[in-house]
């Protein structure tokens, strides 16, 4: 599943990704080494035919067609064709996976919007939650292969504690030729109208914004729905493969190594093994290859999404259905049974009397101590004292040039000076 390696770069170090090469789980030549050698092998079927195989008549007419080949191969547009549908895919791995429903902020409002801590309010918040996984579990088993093997049928699902058997004949006994796993939302949103009818949910506000946290939930599990249903086009894969494999194609014959006795351009050396030709099947294949194994990350590749172990974590703590089986559910039951209304005692901080605060720093980490914080990239930046244009005006305005409200009341008081100095140095007129 996914190969994760963040501590590994978390610093720029020497070769700090070059010792990433060595890495075998998740690695390209994991992915690409039976292609890579399938390449090779044949390019040393054709190379050997033509060195022992061929007669001179034969061998002359190969030359042309290598020739011939490698001056055309050009015309395939790998580099733009690769480009444009690896972003398109990568764009999409990251939208699917930002489109797994996760029950956080859907179990922050229940546990703070549905009040009571007796058995009945406790029974509503946990049929609630696990209504709200059992969905999700719905979804994912119809999109993830790795969920499906796990839980290949309802029964299955009943088995973990997921539905009951009651709820099971409810869910079978609804009919309809499409996926059925907004149904437990749907349950969902009963049990809360019921809930507020009963005074449980104090206001219709809080209601509201349940409802809405629960319907951002269940259009999560739609748009997995969708991403299943609507792939990339075929077109787009096909004419991508197709330009890939027939540029490599063409490359078996075209970048042979000819004879340099015939004295053919850029034939001058015989090294028998194609090393540039062989490095550019490795990156160019290689970038195929990472399309291939992101344009589904539901499936049991190495770096496809963790689904099972999504499973495991948004379901903590135990407890028993009516059925008395003991199911294993994790985070959500516990925000919402064991964590209600069981808050640390309120006490005053460390940093009561302070007024300015400062966690302690470590004897690694004291470097960051004598850092200035930032203001503004242009905090410290010097400003030009150069006046500004005369304007055509006769009142002063405030120049955009002067950055201190001290200097324009200084320029401001000059100026009041200098009229005074003018209107006195007038002439008076007879009366």
């Amino acid at each position: 599943m996914t190969v994760t390696y963040t501590a590994r770069v978390a610093n720029a170090r020497f070769c700090s990704f070059s010792k990433l090469l060595l890495a075998w789980k998740g690695s390209i030549y994991r992915l690409l080494y039976k292609e890579f050698l399938a390449f090779f092998a044949l390019y040393a079927a054709i190379s050997f035919t033509y060195r022992f195989f061929l007669h001179n008549d034969q061998k002359r007419y190969f030359e042309k067609l290598a020739i011939y080949c490698n001056h055309y191969s050009s015309l395939i547009p790998m580099s733009f064709v690769l480009g444009f549908y690896v972003t398109l895919v990568v764009n999409r791995w990251w939208s699917q996976y930002t489109s797994i429903p996760l029950p956080d902020r859907l179990m922050c409002v229940l546990t703070g919007g549905l009040q009571g801590s007796d058995e009945r309010g406790r029974l509503l918040r946990r049929t609630m939650m696990r209504y709200a996984s059992l969905s999700a579990l719905l979804i994912l088993r119809s999109v993830s292969t790795a969920v499906f093997k796990r839980f290949p049928t309802v029964d299955h699902v009943v088995e973990a504690g997921f539905m009951s058997r009651e709820e099971r004949k409810k869910f079978e006994g609804l009919h309809s030729p499409y996926n059925k796993y907004w149904i437990p939302c749907v349950w969902f949103s009963n049990l809360a109208a019921l809930a507020r009818s009963e005074g449980r949910i104090k206001d219709d506000h809080t209601l509201k914004l349940l409802l809405e946290e629960l319907n951002a939930f269940r259009g999560k599990c739609s748009m997995l729905f969708h991403y299943d249903m609507i792939s990339v086009p075929l077109v787009y894969t096909q004419v991508v493969t197709l330009a890939v494999y027939s540029f490599f194609l063409v490359c078996l014959i075209g970048r042979q190594f000819l004879d340099p006795t015939q004295g053919y351009p850029g034939h001058d050396l015989d090294l028998y093994v194609p090393i540039f030709t062989l490095l550019q099947f490795f990156f160019y294949a290689g970038w195929l290859k990472v399309a291939e194994q992101l344009i589904n990350p539901f499936g049991e590749d190495d770096d496809d999404f963790e689904t099972n172990w999504l499973i495991d974590r948004n379901f903590q703590s135990l407890f028993m259905f009516p059925a008395e089986q003991e199911v294993c559910l994790q985070v959500s039951m516990m925000a919402v049974d064991e964590m209600y209304a069981d808050l640390p005692v309120m006490e005053r901080d460390r940093y009561w009397n302070d007024s300015n605060p400062r966690p302690p720093y470590t004897a690694a980490t004291l470097f960051d101590l004598r850092k200035p914080s930032f203001q503004g990239s242009t905090f410290d930046m010097a400003t030009p004292r150069a006046p500004c244009a005369a304007s055509g005006r006769r009142r002063a305005t405030r120049p955009h040039c002067w950055t201190s409200s001290l200097g324009w009341r200084r320029a401001r008081k000059r100026g009041r000076k200098k009229k005074m100095a003018k209107r006195r140095a007038q002439p008076k007129a007879p009366r």
